[in-house]
């Protein structure tokens, strides 16, 4: 006798000229609140131009009047959208704001029409660092995708590409200013020197502490250990539990003094009395003390990096991380001794923060430490987010200066003054509720390498490229900041040979590592050893722009 069979329903057959719209958004309700009338602006304004070329956009899920957005705000829920989306239809992701990848993990995995992700270009409403992160999450899928980014949705660059895509289901974007890396072009001293470190690595091998995983939805974010192990490279998986039981367990005193040592160099705290919009006293102690307990529990498991991934869980238990994330990154830092006082943890090093357990950059800022000591320069290191840009130009610059940001994990060495030039402001209440400084500071002009580790066609890849960071005038660093998020450490950084679009239609996260070098001699040359580094690992190396390695 036969089993009743499920009844699987099946979608509606697209009507002609019709493409299905997603929106993903945050899991923080506060975040999609205040963020829904910039994605319902851009909507309209993509309605108008898909009619312009004869199409129609359907939107898949409707506005949430309780909620009072229209995000897809879990995965659960993005899953139930994709089951009244037919399979083959055209799909837009259109992205206003920052957005939980895993959200649409699912629906994107199992789609098998063309997929179309669309970014506003906005400091103020970061779309287009949500899609550059799910751009690299689609990348480590396999799954084919083309994005697509403009201000107004109104220009020829964005009307071009839309019209390619409504046309063959592709847009072909420039990437003309990337190439893979052959070693034989590396000079041989930074070749061989690279090479010697992987092998090192194998032997002495690296641990990363890993404080959960899986932040903010970062599927392209996570690393298997199959790929990472070959290197030398291991996961701890702490729990962010444990950090907090450990900051229970430092001192006032020991807090206090770290807060004094700060003060003491000039770093500055623009403090307050309310807990719920101002930076207290007590949100600063117990940052440090999240620092303090990071350490310890680093040395006790032998790390040798450490990301936290506070936005899920810990951001109810306590202030935001990133003032400790900016002093562990930092190569000159407060002193954090064992438990029973008898020695320094981790002394004249950084312990190499990971924001938000971004493992491509956990990976990148293992390699860059042992490059960069190797060579005798200073290893400071952080990721920014790939934020935004526009033009610059006065008597002395001309040029697309991009702004990296970052939530407050960037070290104080890389700031003009160092500490004396940083300073800890409250974190926006709508992501942070229990509030915590950042360490906000002007990066100093200088030469740097730019990376990015990211997972495609089932292996590990670098891209690899050089970036002069310009300091620029006062007015237009606060313009710049007051448009993107004030409170956080920007860098005004100047691509080598990579123009905006390029590094909008390459770049497989949204996330880029950044390192300084005294010189461009020493950026190059540093460039090349951390390449043929990458290469023994079993990386495959992009190089990007214009890259002097031979």
């Amino acid at each position: 006798m036969p089993y009743p069979l499920p009844q699987i329903p099946h979608p509606p057959q697209t009507p002609p000229k019709t493409a299905y719209l997603v929106a993903s958004g945050d899991l923080r309700l506060a975040a999609n609140q205040t963020c829904w009338p910039a994605q319902a602006d851009m909507e309209a304004r993509l309605g108008t131009a898909f009619a312009e070329l004869g199409w129609t956009v359907v939107r898949a899920h409707p506005y949430n009047p309780l909620e009072q957005h229209g995000f897809i705000s879990s995965q659960r829920m993005g899953m139930e959208v994709f089951k009244h989306i037919p399979t083959e239809a055209p799909l837009v992701v259109a992205e206003a704001v920052w957005q939980y990848s895993h959200h649409l993990l699912a629906g994107l995995r199992d789609h098998r029409g063309p997929i179309l992700s669309i970014a506003n270009w906005s400091g103020q409403w970061p779309g287009l660092v949500g899609m550059l992160n799910l751009g690299g999450g689609l990348t480590k899928m396999g799954v084919e995708y083309s994005p697509i980014w403009s201000e107004h949705f109104d220009d020829e660059f964005f009307r071009q590409g839309l019209r390619q895509w409504l046309e063959t289901g592709h847009i072909q974007h420039d990437t003309s200013h990337v190439r893979d890396l052959e070693l034989g072009q590396l000079p041989l001293a930074e070749r061989q020197l690279g090479q010697a470190l992987a092998t090192q690595l194998q032997y002495h091998k690296a641990i990363l502490g890993i404080f959960d995983e899986g932040c903010m939805g970062m599927y392209n974010a996570i690393i298997d250990d199959e790929m990472l192990n070959p290197s030398g490279i291991y996961k701890e998986r702490l729990s962010q539990s444990a950090l907090v039981a450990e900051m229970q367990q430092v001192p006032d005193l020991e807090a206090q003094k770290t807060y004094q040592w700060l003060l003491d160099r000039g770093m500055k705290f623009v403090l307050g009395r309310d807990e719920a919009s101002e930076l207290t006293l007590a949100q600063v102690l117990q940052q440090l003390k999240m620092y303090i307990a990071a350490m310890r529990i680093a040395a006790d498991f032998g790390c040798d990096a450490v990301g936290i991934q506070y936005q899920q869980g810990l951001k109810d238990m306590a202030p935001a991380s990133d003032l400790a994330e900016g002093l562990l990154n930092n190569l000159v830092r407060p002193p954090v001794l064992s438990r029973d006082g008898h020695h320094e943890l981790y002394p004249g090093q950084p312990l190499p923060h990971f924001n938000e357990v971004d493992e491509g950059a956990a990976v990148d800022a293992v390699v860059t430490q042992r490059v960069w000591n190797a060579l005798g320069l200073d290893p400071s290191t952080t990721l920014h987010d790939l934020r935004w840009g526009r033009p610059y130009k006065d008597d002395r610059l001309e040029a697309y200066v991009w702004v990296f940001l970052i939530s407050g994990a960037a070290p104080p060495n890389h700031f003009i003054g160092g500490y004396a030039g940083a300073s800890s402001e409250r974190q926006p209440p709508m992501y942070f509720r229990l509030g915590g400084g950042t360490v906000k500071g002007i990066s100093k002009p200088g030469e740097t390498v730019w990376s990015r580790v990211f997972v495609m066609g089932g292996g590990l890849h670098a891209d690899l490229g050089r970036a002069t960071v310009v300091e620029l005038p006062k007015a237009e660093t606060e313009e710049r900041w007051r448009l993107s998020t004030p409170q956080w450490p920007i860098m005004h950084a100047v691509l080598h040979g990579v123009s905006r679009d390029q590094m909008m239609a390459r770049h497989k996260a949204n996330h880029i590592q950044v390192v300084y070098a005294p010189s461009a001699t020493q950026a190059d040359q540093a460039l090349a050893v951390k390449a043929a580094m990458f290469e023994a690992m079993g990386i495959r190396v992009h190089l990007c722009g214009d890259v002097k390695v031979g």
